[in-house]
């Protein structure tokens, strides 16, 4: 019956990091997936969140189903931790926020949403961006198209040609921008940049889909939500994925949002209501523990101050690690830049090695990174980060 179905190719990052697992060699290294690891090489487990499902676990609560949009503690806390407490749109309640699946959970409702209701329009990605945004917007059957982002010569954004594509895109175009800490590159767009890209996005009507997923990785947390908070304030309407994966490391509790902020309260209980009609045809609520834990942390005073403070070292180790990679990587090659290291923000840089440069780092060093060049720096530690510059110079 099923001879015909076609094999799965597999995911890219997924796939290297079960072939790292299975790896026999002691020396091996992960600097391919997306999350953060500790000096020891470990997931953390946050204090914060031990310390909420205690309480849960203590309370005993039966276990309902959620409603379709998800718990109404968590979906206010999210929206504070986005916007800010007693933003203007949350006190005007035009923002439609739904408990997902993870963030990818969000953006794929999101997606189904806007083919739903812009069903001309298009998506535009930056050049680079995560593999799997191209994917869940072509799923749900909406082209998707680039715009200008990396500059591999400076390592910075190529800030005018961006602004250059979507002044020439049309009405109600999508723009996926990556809030901070930008995957796979690192390279963020500065505040000032985002001012000026703001009043733009408003004039063409364009619609931001903005993707924070590693809120508080880059300068904390409430600088990290600063494009969000920017076109909340002028009176852009835009979507916004966010997910807890990482800044609590919850990674298997798939807990994460999607929250569109409209331009009144009428328009955004129409949104609500159609966000919540996707996901009933979809994977009908969302689970009840994920979101529990998040919002007991984010909302009781002693479990917020834990969290942040793990928040922050979890910051200042990736922080340390890009400043002791760099250092090692000049010592061992002197006339090279790394600069790039130093200047790029979050879990993730683009190193500027080959594919073929990448395969010797895994088959000789038994180094895993994501063919891009991609290296994730949270998997780096002291006892790892000379090894890893003596091999990245090896290639070079």
């Amino acid at each position: 019956m099923f001879h015909h179905v076609a094999p799965f190719a597999g995911d890219p990052i997924l796939s290297l990091n079960e072939a790292f697992q299975k790896d026999p060699r002691s020396n091996k290294v992960n600097l391919s997936i997306g999350i953060y690891f500790d000096e020891q090489a470990r997931l953390p487990a946050l204090d914060a969140v031990h310390q909420a499902e205690l309480r849960m676990a203590a309370a005993n609560q039966p276990k309902p189903y959620l409603p379709m949009e998800g718990a109404a503690n968590f979906r206010s806390a999210v929206q504070a931790l986005i916007l800010g407490d007693g933003h203007e749109a949350i006190a005007s309640h035009r923002v439609a926020t739904i408990q997902a699946v993870g963030s990818s959970g969000g953006l794929k409702v999101g997606a189904e949403f806007i083919k739903q209701w812009f069903p001309t329009s298009g998506v535009w990605v930056s050049d680079p961006t995560w593999d799997n945004h191209r994917a869940m917007f072509e799923s749900a059957g909406i082209p998707v198209h680039t715009y200008p982002y990396y500059d591999a010569a400076t390592g910075g954004v190529r800030f005018a040609a961006m602004l250059d594509t979507l002044r020439s895109l049309p009405a109600h175009s999508v723009v996926l921008l990556h809030a901070c800490c930008h995957n796979p590159t690192g390279t963020d767009l500065t505040n000032a940049q985002w001012l000026e890209l703001v009043p733009l996005l408003k004039e063409r009507q364009l619609i931001p889909y903005l993707d924070l997923a590693y809120q508080g990785f880059g300068e904390g947390i409430a600088q990290d939500a600063f494009a969000a908070r920017a076109l909340a304030d002028a009176g852009v309407s835009f979507f916004i994925a966010n997910s807890f994966s990482k800044s609590m490391s919850v990674y298997g509790e798939r807990c994460g949002a999607l929250s569109v902020v409209c331009p009144d309260a009428q328009q955004a209980a129409l949104v609500l209501g159609q966000l919540q009609f996707t996901v009933r045809r979809s994977y009908s609520s969302p689970p009840i523990h994920g979101g529990q834990i998040v919002a007991q942390v984010l909302t009781d005073p002693a479990l917020r101050a834990s969290w942040e403070q793990d928040l922050a070292a979890m910051r200042d180790r990736i922080l340390a690690m890009r400043v002791q990679l760099h250092a090692a990587l000049v010592k061992l090659l002197p006339g090279h830049d790394f600069g790039y290291l130093l200047t790029q923000r979050g879990m993730f840089s683009y190193t500027g090695l080959s594919a073929a440069q990448v395969d010797r780092l895994r088959e000789e060093q038994a180094i895993y990174l994501v063919r891009s060049g991609r290296i994730c720096i949270s998997g780096l530690n002291a006892g790892n980060v000379d090894v890893v510059a003596a091999a990245i110079v090896q290639v070079l």
